[in-house]
């Protein structure tokens, strides 16, 4: 198969899911293209197994998507908080969820011992969201459970990053509903786990601060 044709399969997908969608709802891509007016900001993981819209079970326009590797809302990176930017103040979105995974292996990648480059900066803050808890962590014996509570520890780590932001405080500020929710999805059967660490005020996110 010559490289013009590799990909081939995707397109003919690409074509059924169009029609399919047409034959649902005949006006489906024309609402699209008018506008986008999602509730969500789903910050997650960049993992090919984690895909936002279906997990939550929204169409195309429903949810603002950001992904990276491990589901980090770094404080000093331009890319997302653009991304969180143009959520809270141009979209207005009412709902930003951080989902992270069971099983993330750039969580595991933190902190693993091994050497792998640049995304090892990048992975920085979860290596710091483990010496908050080494304590907890240290004491859970099998590696697999402690690294899915390292998973959950960095969602809530990065829903407080998220709330402490000055977009989200400023919106706070002018009376506009905006929560910040902390998700955990299993890859085992489909479901996420709410860490019960939603954000709607300053009031809550002086609660979290210890978290």
């Amino acid at each position: 198969m010559s490289e013009s044709h590799a990909l081939d399969h995707l397109k003919d997908k690409n074509r059924a899911w169009a029609e399919g969608k047409l034959a649902v709802d005949p006006g489906f891509f024309k609402r699209l293209v008018a506008q986008q007016s999602p509730e969500y900001l789903w910050i997650g993981c960049a993992d090919s197994r984690v895909p936002a819209n279906e997990i939550v079970g929204l169409d195309p326009g429903e949810l603002f998507v950001h992904r990276n590797v491990a589901n980090l809302a770094p404080p000093q990176d331009a890319n997302y908080l653009s991304v969180l930017q143009f959520a809270v103040d141009v979209l207005k979105v009412k709902h930003i969820m951080v989902v992270g995974h069971y099983g993330c292996g750039g969580v595991a990648a933190a902190v693993d011992g091994e050497r792998r480059g640049l995304v090892d900066h990048w992975l920085h803050p979860i290596r710091e969201v483990y010496a908050a808890h080494k304590a907890e962590l240290e004491a859970i014996e099998d590696p697999h459970a402690r690294n899915d509570r390292l998973c959950e520890l960095n969602v809530i780590r990065q829903v407080r990053n998220v709330a402490s932001d000055v977009f989200v405080g400023e919106a706070w500020k002018r009376g506009q509903p905006l929560s910040v929710h902390g998700w955990v999805y299993s890859l085992a059967n489909g479901l996420v786990n709410d860490m019960n660490v939603t954000v709607s005020g300053p009031a809550e996110l002086a609660l979290l601060a210890n978290r």
